[in-house]
Parts: structure tokens; sequence; C-alpha cells
């Protein structure tokens, strides 16, 4: 495959270009008002399977957006992979915090990305990863170097819990009928230490209301005899992390799956510096559970973090105003044996129970997902690890990583498949952040990798 590289650099603008036009479409599934930029996002993706060479493209509506389906099944007997990507994107806000427009890709060189990175939203997550499998499959049709089968699902919902994909897999189960899910929406260590993670955390996402009085009030009137919802709030959630940082509900830990010092030092083995880790988000000192080093933290060990907290009077100027109501969006990141059903009701039980009298509270609940762990004997982590290698020139690192992706369980648990997370991003790609970017390198060195892990995994599955 000699001539991947050669293919790249002829198509390099190109592949830039294609990227940039998908890079323009504000597909942000949070907000109704993009729902028109959601489905030309959907629209367009199809469009260019179908110039890659797919066949029975089809962009499928959900009750909420599109998936994309196309596949190109070149022998029955053969493999087959099911790609798995997501083209719609968080929302951009706070736009005052961007340097650049969020949905005008500007290319800018950093400190992880001195040959240039890509600023807009969702270049990192997951536009730029994605459409890299679009570009290799392209690259194999083109040069007749596809080795086995290939199923691309690309979904518009991600970043709203992928409500309608469990329902699209149950009712599709013939049609997306694979070997394995490749999936690039997760980050290496570095661009010279690539990795693959090898487990995801797991999610469980609610939203808190807290009212007091049947009204706005004036604080000098009402205040010291009247509780603050906002006060109260802030209480109850600095409740719940004790002096360690320790999580305070009731059962909170209680399935959580403990690693032996013997895992725990293999995990550590990964390279970090932690002056660079502070330095990179110019930070002082680091935060979290008392007993555990950063990398346990952000991969072996649960978390409760509040996304969002508003209340009161927030515009320009003064208003001496005691709220009617405060409201948080509160996350928790879960490890392995954990349930999101579960920790969410703990959770509605826990903070139900500590409000006091003065106040009622109303928790809702959002989405979830299941944390999981891959193998790392399998033949297609051994095809990635051997592909990353090829091209990268030395052997991935596995690893955990922090972040969630529930479609993952859920592919396990209604398609009978495992997942291989093989990610090119970086963590310092400022993901869901104003400002994220994704390097150039990265974009064309999963190009230039994903045809190997095909070739690999062919042959390993063919013996």
């Amino acid at each position: 495959m000699q001539d991947v590289k050669q293919y790249i650099e002829q198509n390099k603008q190109r592949f830039l270009d294609e990227l940039f036009a998908l890079l323009r479409i504000p597909s942000i599934s949070a907000d109704s008002a993009y729902a028109g930029d959601v489905k030309k996002a959907a629209e367009f993706v199809a469009e260019r399977m179908r110039e890659a060479g797919a066949d029975k493209v089809e962009v499928c509506p959900t009750p909420g957006h599109p998936i994309v389906y196309g596949e190109k099944i070149i022998d029955a007997k053969l493999p087959t992979v099911l790609v798995y990507g997501h083209y719609d994107v968080q929302p951009a806000v706070p736009l005052d915090l961007w340097d650049t427009p969020p949905f005008e890709p500007t290319v800018k060189t950093t400190a992880a990305h001195p040959e240039g990175a890509i600023f807009a939203r969702g270049s990192a997550d997951d536009k730029g990863q994605f459409y890299m499998h679009i570009k290799a499959f392209e690259y194999m049709m083109k040069t007749n170097n596809l080795p086995c089968n290939i199923k691309m699902m690309i979904e518009g919902e991600e970043e709203v819990g992928s409500s309608n994909l469990a329902n699209f897999c149950m009712q599709n189960k013939a049609k997306l009928k694979a070997d394995v899910v490749l999936i690039s929406d997760t980050s290496m260590i570095a661009n010279n230490v690539p990795s693959i993670d090898t487990g995801l955390r797991g999610l469980s996402y609610v939203e808190v209301e807290v009212t007091g009085p049947n009204r706005d009030l004036h604080s000098g009137v009402y205040g010291g005899a009247v509780a603050n919802p906002i006060n109260i709030l802030a209480k109850m959630i600095a409740s719940m992390h004790d002096e360690d940082n320790h999580i305070t509900i009731p059962g909170f830990y209680d399935e959580v799956m403990q690693l032996s010092e013997v895992e725990r030092n293999e995990l550590n083995k990964a390279p970090f510096d932690m002056a660079d880790y502070k330095t990179d988000l110019n930070i002082a000192d680091v935060w979290g559970e008392r007993g555990y080093t950063i990398l346990e933290r952000t991969g072996i060990r649960p978390t409760l973090d509040v996304n969002g907290i508003w209340g009161g009077y927030t515009g320009e100027g003064s208003k001496t105003v005691l709220p009617s109501k405060a409201y948080a969006k509160i996350s928790m990141r879960l490890v392995p044996n954990q349930s999101s059903d579960k920790i969410t009701a703990l959770f509605q039980k826990h903070f139900e129970s500590i409000a006091p009298a003065s106040v009622k509270v109303v928790v809702k609940p959002h989405h979830g997902g299941e944390p999981v762990v891959t193998p790392t004997d399998s033949p297609a982590y051994l095809a990635a690890a051997r592909a990353m290698e090829i091209t990268f020139g030395k052997k991935p690192i596995p690893t955990r990583g922090g972040g969630s992706i529930p479609i993952v369980a859920m592919f396990e648990k209604e398609l009978g498949l495992k997942s291989v997370l093989m990610g090119f991003g970086l963590d310092s790609d400022a993901l869901h952040s104003p400002n994220e970017h994704y390097g150039i390198f990265n974009y064309l060195k999963g190009i230039e990798t994903i045809p190997y892990f095909f070739s690999n995994y062919a042959k390993a599955y063919l013996g």
C-alpha cells in the first residue's frame, strides 16, 4: 500500500477543501433553529459517500435528525467493517471566546500542531475524524485496494445523546450486520505518541431546578427572611463532594470496578508531564479525588461536575433581586460496572433528600450511557495497532478514555459487535470548547492509517 501517501499528497488540497465545506455547515443538533443545517450536513455526507464509491447510500429519517448510511459489499465471504461517526456538533456559544468564526474554518499553527490546525466547531469532534474514513474509502476504491466489505453509519444526534440510534439499530439489524465497529471519535496521547482507547466512561446527565418564593423578590425587603434558591443550590452542590473530593451520594461507589495495583501501574506507564498539563490549561495546580493520579482520575474513576448554573439577574448593571428559581446541569462520568439508570436514581434521591423545606427541588434526567472496556487481544484491535505502528513508526499505547460514547455499549448490546476506538485527535484540541481545532497532520495521518487497518483486519480474519 505504498501509494497511499502519494494519493494523499496528490489530493491533499481537495481533501481539505471538502472538509472545510462540511465544517461551514452549522449542524448543531441541540438547537432546533439549526434543524435545516443538520439536514444539509446529512445530505452533504451522503453525496460524498456516493462520490467515493459507496452503494445504497441513504439519508434515513428518524424522529429526530437523520442517519446517513452507505455500503460497499465486495464479497459476502469477506469480513465487514461498520464505520460509525457523527456529523452533528456542539453549540458554538459563547461566540465572543472564539478567536475566529466557529463555522469559518481557519488554519493556524499551535504548539501541538506546528504543521497547522483547522480551527472550527466540529473539526475534531467529529467531522474531521469521520470524514477521514470517507476519504480513506475513496482511496481504497480508486486504487482497487478495498480488502473487505465496508458499511458506514454517520448519525446526527451524538451530541444530544443518540436518542434514536438504538431504535434504528434494532430495526435494521440485517442492514448493519458486520464483524466489528470502527470508530474515530477519540484522542491520542500526542502526535509522536500514538495510542488507542480501550475503555470509555459512561454518563448520567441531569438538570436540577430549585424553587423558592412564587416570584422574584426585592432582596432588601425579603433578604434574610426568605430562602434564596441560588444560595441553596450552591450549598447543595458543594455538599456533593467531601474534603477528599470523594462524591458523597450514598451508594455511588458500590459497583465501581477497582483495578489491581498491577493494572494501575500499567495505566500510569502512559507518558504524562504534569508541568505541560498545567501550562496547557493555564492552571497553577490540578484538582481531583485524593489518592489517584491524573490518568486514573480521568480514566478509571467516576466524577460529578456542574456543566452550567444559572438563575436571577445576569444582565448588564445591577438588579437587587432575590430570585424565584435557580438551575444547574450536572453530569456524572461513570466507570465499568456502574449503571447510568441506577446512578441517576441515586442522584435524584440524594439531591431531593438534602433540600431544605424552604425550597422545592425537581430533578430532570436527560440522557445517559454505559461505560465500556474493549479487548486488546482481538484481531480488530491488533489490526488497528499494527496500522498505527506502520504509519507512526511506533506501537500505539492502550489507554482509557475519560469521555463517553454511549453508542459503544449499545452496539454491543443491540448488534453484538465490539468496537475499535482508533481516534486521531488530541486532548488539547479544545473539544466542546471555543477554538476547537484539529491538526492537518492528524487528518491526513488518519486517511493514511485507515486503509492499513482494513488490510490487516482482512488478513487476520482470513487467517
